[in-house]
């Protein structure tokens, strides 16, 4: 069931980046088992519906006691995936650390999720998204011309650049394993990720194709055919009719062909392109320009909310979205020609499997009542 069957992942229950990546590697067939904290695992609380937890079983260790690392290390034993996201030396304090693992479990691959990485002046410092984003360059090309930087929600930190790049870097470890027959530690960082997105950018930067000031660029909103638009109802359509022959599609769907207009690519005259343009597509609704642009090459598309995206003709027809555990979210991807990969299960109560993961270690009933009691399991 799905292409990494067989593959088992040990995952210590952090926030965002980390858990995104194990949500891609459980949708692609992986046995994850998350790994929560106690007080995680209290009753009363709401049934979890994140999608990022979808598709684990859960169990609740106190990694803070001796015991709780022992039976952490036990399950990394038979696992070919450790994933952690405490700041460096973190693990290495509490006992399960890259060596410690290692001795237990030479292929493991041991990877670490981290906004700065593991070395470097600022490793041991707090941060967020907005912050590894704003040293690594991605942050400062997004936003209007003569504006602020924009924050883009924190897709390219902790998604794009953090659990996407954790996810890649887990696989290629994997595949390195089959010949080397070793694990090694996978130094995830966001700020490196983060950077490695933006990489066209300096190759439009080397042939002159890119200026560093905000909103002026042929991607990034300056370019009138590039751009978002208000419609008559208040909302919005993307246009990214880059293309001579979209860019013409363009105009002729708006009643713009046989118009006085600048060249498209006259940076000069983007202003009076960007009035005109509005304007148009300020006559019609939302509705009716996908209706005028519908089967053309125009590369216009209704801006969706994600209340009304799953509903999109196209996204229905190609299941982009599911529903799991009663939350409608996005299907797990990419498609596969052999291997199917089937909807998660729902998010588990953190904690709600440790009885049956401990028995998996032949631990009693008695056993496992005397750690709970110690408070070492949840």
């Amino acid at each position: 069931m799905g292409p990494l069957e067989g593959v088992r992942v040990v995952e210590i229950a952090s926030l965002a980046p980390a858990p995104f990546g194990c949500m891609i590697l459980s949708d692609l067939g992986a046995e994850v088992l998350r790994v929560e904290r106690p007080e995680s695992c209290l009753p009363g609380r709401p049934d979890p519906v994140d999608p990022l937890t979808r598709g684990r079983d859960s169990i609740g260790l106190n990694l803070k006691d001796p015991a709780g690392v022992e039976l952490l290390l036990r399950l990394i034993e038979s696992a070919d995936v450790l994933v952690e996201g405490f700041r460096p030396g973190v693990t290495e304090r509490l006992g399960f650390g890259p060596q410690v693992c290692a001795e237990r479990n030479p292929g493991l691959v041991y990877a670490r999720m981290t906004g700065w990485g593991q070395d470097g002046p600022l490793a041991a410092t707090a941060g967020h998204d907005i912050d590894y984003i704003g040293i690594s360059g991605a942050l400062h090309p997004i936003g209007r011309a003569g504006e602020r930087p924009v924050p883009p929600l924190n897709l390219v930190g902790d998604f794009g650049g953090g659990g996407m790049l954790l996810a890649i870097g887990v696989l290629a470890a994997l595949v390195d394993r089959q010949r080397s027959g070793l694990g090694q530690v996978v130094d995830a960082a966001m700020v490196d990720g983060s950077a490695l997105l933006t990489s066209f950018i300096y190759g439009l930067r080397a042939r002159g194709g890119w200026r560093d000031d905000r909103g002026v660029n042929l991607l990034d909103g300056g370019a009138p055919f590039y751009d978002t638009y208000t419609t008559a109802d208040g909302k919005y359509v993307a246009v990214g009719a880059l293309e001579p022959q979209f860019y013409a599609a363009l105009l002729d769907g708006l009643g713009l062909a046989g118009a006085d207009l600048p060249a498209q690519m006259d940076t000069d005259g983007w202003p009076v392109l960007r009035a005109k343009l509005t304007e148009a597509f300020g006559q019609r609704t939302r509705a009716e320009w996908v209706a005028v642009f519908a089967g053309t090459d125009a590369c216009v598309a209704p801006v969706l909310s994600a209340a009304e995206a799953p509903a999109h003709p196209h996204n229905a027809a190609r299941g982009v979205f599911t529903e799991v555990g009663g939350v409608t979210q996005p299907a797990p991807a990419p498609r596969f020609g052999r291997s199917t990969v089937p909807v998660p299960k729902a998010p588990a109560r953190p904690g709600a499997d440790t009885d049956e993961v401990l028995g998996r270690l032949e631990l009693s009933q008695a056993a496992i009542a005397d750690l709970r009691a110690r408070r070492v399991v949840a």
